[in-house]
């Protein structure tokens, strides 16, 4: 139990974090590599307004707060896939592995992936017979313990690569989360994650290389010398997470959830995520959110997402199917859609 002097430490802490993130004066946009890293994953997460890293509750976890899975006591699968912007295909897959009184193991892969396009030079607009195209790619293998009854701790390693026609970038990233249950308000729980610190990315490859005459004046001199353009360095998205969620109400057969997130990346300015989700009989699930409040010049922001368990036939594995429309502003609406399996 919590006395006073516990209580208010925890309130400051919340207190000093956000307005930690409201120190921002930059909005510093443009300015990293592999965004895709950014993009939501689970339906269910996105239709209560990304308001999920104090909830983290089932394998999109390994995406929001890895320390999450450390609650799940059954192995777990996601499928995720999304029509992202600008005709992108977004795609997660994750999986989640029960080690017993040993912690959680998770292993995840995402993709960010085109249609070809045609390659077009100044010398032939219509085409030059050529076709290029360009694939993001994040491998992931995530560990996660309860170190007591309440507090929870989950890391993750990935490798990442971005590609385009014949030049690429890789990086090595970490993710670390962190969850407290406590006694406050009829059990909350404080979640906190920082994503993607890691190496920063630099293209290279054979669209670098060219030719030069170093020197005129000197015997041998030719066009055939080869060099490489150098490239910029560009730093990963890198994303501090920190929320608080709750019931409001429960009983025997319903719930009412809520959900606050405050978001702080080095590529944006801060805003606040918040959602609500209601539960009947852990079957149907009805979710509504707002994410990006309060940040400048966001588009859109409104989320929706509806979800359903159903115990497949002849096993003892429970299916949920979850969907979630996002509010993309003047950009393409998006519409989430997730398959979990717990067996």
């Amino acid at each position: 139990m919590f006395n006073k002097k516990h209580k208010a430490s925890i309130l400051m802490f919340l207190l000093i974090s956000i307005t930690a993130l409201y120190g921002q004066k930059v909005s510093n946009s443009g300015t990293t590599a592999a965004n895709f890293l950014e993009v939501p994953v689970g339906a269910s997460a996105v239709g209560i307004g990304g308001a999920f890293v104090s909830i983290a509750n089932d394998a999109s976890a390994l995406f929001w707060n890895s320390a999450g899975i450390a609650n799940l006591d059954r192995n777990e699968l996601i499928l995720n896939h999304i029509d992202w912007i600008g005709g992108t295909k977004h795609d997660f897959a994750g999986i989640v592995i029960n080690l017993q009184n040993y912690g959680n193991l998770g292993i995840s892969f995402t993709s960010l992936s085109m249609d070809d396009m045609i390659v077009r030079t100044v010398e032939k607009p219509n085409g030059t017979g050529e076709l290029f195209n360009a694939h993001d790619i994040s491998m992931g293998i995530t560990y996660s313990r309860a170190l007591t009854d309440r507090f929870s701790i989950g890391l993750t390693a990935k490798y990442i690569q971005q590609s385009i026609w014949h030049m690429n970038a890789t990086a090595f990233a970490i993710d670390i989360g962190t969850l407290f249950k406590t006694d406050l308000l009829g059990g909350l729980v404080i979640g906190a994650s920082l994503s993607n610190f890691g190496t920063p990315m630099t293209l290279q490859g054979r669209d670098a290389r060219y030719f030069i005459r170093v020197d005129d004046s000197k015997l041998g001199s030719n066009e055939s010398i080869p060099t490489n353009i150098e490239m910029d360095t560009w730093e990963l998205p890198l994303v501090f997470r920190i929320g608080v969620s709750t019931n409001i109400y429960q009983s025997p057969t319903n719930s009412f959830l809520i959900a606050v997130d405050a978001v702080h990346p080095n590529n944006n300015f801060p805003s606040v995520n918040i959602g609500s989700q209601f539960s009947f009989m852990d079957y149907f699930f009805l979710r509504i959110g707002y994410n990006e409040l309060f940040l400048q010049d966001a588009e859109g922001g409104l989320t929706f997402g509806v979800g359903l368990n159903s115990k497949m036939l002849f096993s003892e594995a429970i299916a949920s199917f979850d969907y979630a429309y996002r509010n993309f502003g003047r950009l393409e609406n998006i519409h989430v859609f997730s398959l979990n399996i717990k067996y």
